[in-house]
């Protein structure tokens, strides 16, 4: 796979379950990795949850294969945090991986 296509840089982190300095669990993001990438926006809707409207985007974003990216981590780009909803390996090539991702912010 050519660099070309992958001219973002975006960071893969996972959710870290611990403890803090007196002993009450934590939860924190850890990056696993900084990666290139491909982002491309799919769609964008508004629409009201709990009487708040809310704005969500779907995005692909598109990496050399990894083995070690799952469903319940996020990805961070620039300011925006996605959250992966879906991966989807390249079975064909094996040379990438497709990660189905999504945002939202309150809009009220």
């Amino acid at each position: 796979m050519l660099i070309g296509p992958l001219s973002s840089r975006i960071t893969i982190q996972r959710l870290q379950l611990g403890q803090d300095d007196v002993g009450q669990p934590s939860q924190a993001w850890a990056d696993v990795a900084s990666v290139w990438a491909n982002v491309r926006y799919l769609s964008g809707v508004e629409t009201v949850k709990s009487e708040a409207p809310v704005s969500v985007a779907r995005a692909s974003i598109r990496i050399r294969r990894r083995t070690d990216v799952s469903a319940n981590m996020r990805v961070v780009f620039g300011s925006t945090i996605f959250d992966i909803k879906a991966v989807l390996p390249d079975e064909e090539s094996r040379e990438r991986l497709d990660l189905a991702c999504e945002t939202g912010a309150n809009l009220g």
